[in-house]
């Protein structure tokens, strides 16, 4: 199985189809060459990361991305993939990972073979990359899941979890977050009943929202700090007929989530821009490559219009807050990404 999907990998490559969208320069041409890593096809959020890393090797110049992902959210895929790419012997490789520790061995291959490799989203745990490109901090995202079903459901009722995979590094920080902000006595009348998922894939997301329903038939809200996970889960409420019952809120894409916002299925959400994200893992990408950085902690990287990110402890960067968006802002927004 892993042979047969290394060789459609190969003949896709060659073609620019189903796992890569890029364009390649003239090899007499070639300048730096990077790939940015998503989780899987087909999957809206990696797609605005892209473009933002399109926008960032404009405006440097000289460069080149790629994005590639394998067609379901496994790290064997993945790891299929940055095989590939060491012997494709390109100059940096951004992962989100789709699991921690599974990329490690891999990833230290690519960096032993002068290959840049960070991961951003979702990390790859220390000695499997040389930073980690976090979209915001993990406590601020995770507390602000609870704030946001809270304030829909009034604080009170129970509230379930539907995340992506169970090895997923970002979603499991976010959760043990989650887990400790509803122990604030003003969530008493709220019960974090179960944590549940979807795996990143529409179809068992979905499913596993239906399945909350009508195991908690007192559900009040589902938390899905996945983007994949949010739009599937919107999607059987409204098909549930549960719409104002069954309170839908996490981490969404305002292009696919529009819908769901204005009919108040999903009354409010929030997100960090992946445009900014794959952007500024470019401007990183690309400081490595040049030798501008090492990435030390205390190192100020410099990322154009997102203006300098710093390295913390353990290799770790940080951006922004998560942006709350709702019927007064959707439209705009999901114009743009």
């Amino acid at each position: 199985m892993k042979k047969t999907l290394l060789i459609v990998l190969i003949i896709a490559m060659a073609m620019g189809t189903v796992f890569a969208q890029g364009t390649k320069e003239d090899a007499s041409a070639k300048g730096k060459e990077i790939v940015i890593l998503g989780k899987s096809m087909g999957n809206g959020f990696f797609d605005a990361c892209f473009k933002g890393s399109e926008e960032a090797a404009k405006e440097i110049g000289g460069i080149t991305t790629t994005y590639m992902a394998p067609p379901q959210a496994t790290a064997e895929g993945q790891i299929e993939i940055i095989e590939t790419l060491i012997a494709q012997r390109v100059d940096g490789i951004a992962i989100s990972a789709n699991d921690a520790d599974a990329l490690i061995s891999v990833a230290k291959k690519a960096m032993a073979a002068g290959i840049k490799v960070i991961s951003f989203d979702s990390g790859i745990n220390p000695g499997g990359r040389i930073v980690d490109l976090l979209p915001s901090n993990a406590e601020l995202i995770g507390r602000q899941q609870i704030q946001l079903a809270a304030e829909l459901t009034d604080y009170t009722g129970e509230v379930a979890v539907l995340s992506a995979s169970a090895q997923a590094t970002n979603q499991n920080l976010w959760i043990d977050w989650m887990k400790k902000e509803i122990t604030d006595p003003k969530y008493s009348k709220m019960k974090l009943v179960e944590v549940v998922y979807g795996d990143d894939a529409p179809d068992k997301s979905y499913r596993e929202a239906v399945s909350l329903m009508q195991k908690y038939p007192k559900l009040q809200a589902i938390i899905c700090p996945t983007t994949v996970g949010l739009l599937a889960t919107a999607q059987a409420v409204k098909d549930a007929g549960k719409v104002g019952v069954v309170e839908v809120t996490g981490l969404g894409l305002p292009s696919e989530m529009k819908g769901y916002i204005l009919d108040d299925t999903c009354r409010q959400m929030a997100l960090w821009n992946p445009i900014d994200l794959g952007y500024t893992s470019t401007y990183i990408l690309n400081a490595l490559i040049d030798g501008t950085t090492k990435a030390n902690v205390g190192d100020v990287i410099p990322a154009g219009r997102m203006k300098s990110v710093k390295v913390v402890d353990n290799g770790l960067i940080y951006m922004s807050t998560p942006y709350v968006f709702n019927k007064g802002n959707i439209e705009q927004y999901a114009a743009i990404f």
